[in-house]
């Protein structure tokens, strides 16, 4: 057995795997997240905690013999965050989140204060980065900066609770903007122009690699075997590529969760910081990956639904299919930038936007516009990629939204591209970070990272992929349009 442990943003997610590709079972805890001023998001590190020793402890009370068969554990996790440490370990203040967007003036001061950083890191400064976020604590909150002693991202401090060590690994330190990706390592000139040096970083392993081993108290308490070692695991994204079988040059998937991202794997590191795409470390040794990722995908979903006062997604996504083709294609436009966005405008202030609003226009067409919305948003990402044609056959579709047969084939015609869904999907870094597990105790990678069996099938549709291309346009004129009537950067 195998134990996946992956900390969202929404929930922690736990799972037991078996040698033959079985989810023996799967426990989750709900997560919330606070907003205490425009921009700003974050959680509570001691909440992490509980969800996590709650999902874990429901396992081994149903699975009492599974888990005491657990040979090692995988961790996967939300990137970016800043769980800042002093010297005794302890949190000094709740942790800044992915979508934190309050550090734009920090971005705009660290690539005015080292011009090369674009060369070393290969990736633009986000406010969503690890970085920037810490130059803003050092110059809001500078008494507490200077108690500083580690910074952690979140599911390495997990991997602190549960073994004592300080350690990340490659996929998740990419996102830092602290790592020189190409050569997998710190940069001390990066970390100097953060008032910041190695001494406060984890050490680095690869995904795959031991980085700890369990607690013995926590091994008693969780029912499992004692010395198990923890992997180095993999950031949420790298994780799910591992659990979908996304490890060769050319596979990769597309993720309908809380936002959306394109994922495609590569041998080799090839950043595209102008387009603010990512190039970041895979989880697995002498591997790299690029990633587009817009902020709201099937969140901005549900905030349709909420607005709408509809009872679920479902429910509104039934209406949307009711739709002909002549409603859909005088729907309004909608920008899907509820959150900012980061590729390919990387502008923290951008806001969603229904645009072409009427009197006859009802819930199923704000229903519609907003998951075509979130297409053209994830088109923008897959064009700044640079992928030459016919170089990527086909992605998997996965997160919460790829349940949705509607809206599967929407971006399949939106992208071009044949879109696979899979048995075990939903499991997302949880089965990567199990995997990651099985490797880091002798497992082979071909026969570990397999691609979980096809379910659905969806092939981009000429018809609907003309009517998109018009709308798509209309889309890509409106935020140039609106841009400087957004609020003015911090």
């Amino acid at each position: 057995m195998f134990l996946g442990i992956d900390l969202g943003t929404s929930e922690v997610k736990v799972l037991l795997l078996d040698e033959r590709h079985r989810i023996v079972d799967a426990a989750g805890e709900r997560l919330t997240l606070q907003r205490p001023r425009p921009l700003w998001s974050e959680q509570d590190p001691a909440a992490w905690w509980q969800a996590t020793d709650a999902a874990v402890r429901a396992l081994a009370t149903r699975q009492p013999a599974a888990m005491a068969g657990v040979r090692a554990i995988g961790l996967s996790g939300q990137m970016h965050g800043a769980v800042l440490l002093d010297e005794a370990d302890a949190v000094l203040r709740p942790a800044m989140l992915w979508n934190d967007g309050r550090s734009g003036a920090a971005c705009r001061l660290l690539e005015a204060t080292l011009p090369d950083l674009h060369a070393i890191t290969g990736n633009l400064a986000m406010p969503g980065f690890t970085a920037p976020k810490l130059l803003w604590v050092r110059e809001h909150e500078p008494a507490l900066f200077e108690r500083m002693r580690c910074v952690l991202l979140p599911k390495d401090w997990l991997r602190l609770r549960m073994s004592g060590e300080k350690v990340s690994e490659m996929s998740d330190a990419s996102g830092t903007l602290w790592l020189e990706v190409g050569r997998r390592r710190w940069s001390s000139e990066v970390l100097a122009a953060c008032a910041m040096g190695v001494e406060h970083m984890p050490r680095l392993v690869e995904g795959s690699e031991v980085s700890a081993t369990l607690r013995p108290a926590l091994a008693a308490r969780w029912g499992l075997p004692p010395g198990i070692p923890l992997a180095g695991g993999g950031g949420d994204n790298a994780a799910s590529a591992i659990g979908i079988g996304a490890v060769r040059p050319g596979q990769g998937f597309v993720s309908l969760g809380t936002s959306g991202v394109i994922f495609l794997a590569s041998d080799r590191f090839r950043p595209n910081p102008a387009s603010a795409m990512h190039a970041f470390c895979h989880a697995l040794p002498g591997a790299w990956h690029q990633m587009s990722v817009m902020l709201s995908a099937a969140s901005a979903l549900r905030w349709a639904r909420e607005l709408l006062g509809l009872p679920s997604e479902d429910a509104l996504l039934d209406r949307v299919a009711q739709l002909t083709p002549a409603q859909r294609a005088t729907a309004p436009i909608f920008l899907p930038y509820l959150s900012g966005e980061r590729t390919p405008h990387n502008d923290p202030q951008a806001q969603g936007v229904l645009f072409g609003l009427t009197a006859g226009h009802d819930a199923a067409s704000v229903g519609y516009a907003v998951i075509e919305g979130v297409g053209f948003g994830l088109c923008d990402g897959w064009a700044s990629m640079g992928v030459a044609p016919a170089e990527v056959a086909q992605l998997s579709l996965v997160g919460g939204g790829a349940r949705s047969a509607l809206w599967a084939g929407l971006l399949a015609s939106a992208l071009g591209v044949r879109l696979l869904t899979h048995a075990g999907g939903e499991a997302g870094g949880a089965l990567g970070a199990a995997r990651l597990a099985w490797l880091c105790v002798g497992g082979d990678l071909d026969a570990v990272c397999v691609a979980p069996p096809v379910v659905q099938a969806f092939e981009p549709d000429a018809r609907q992929a003309d009517l998109l291309g018009a709308r798509r346009e209309r889309f890509r004129r409106l935020y140039p349009a609106l841009r400087d009537h957004f609020p003015p950067a911090g």
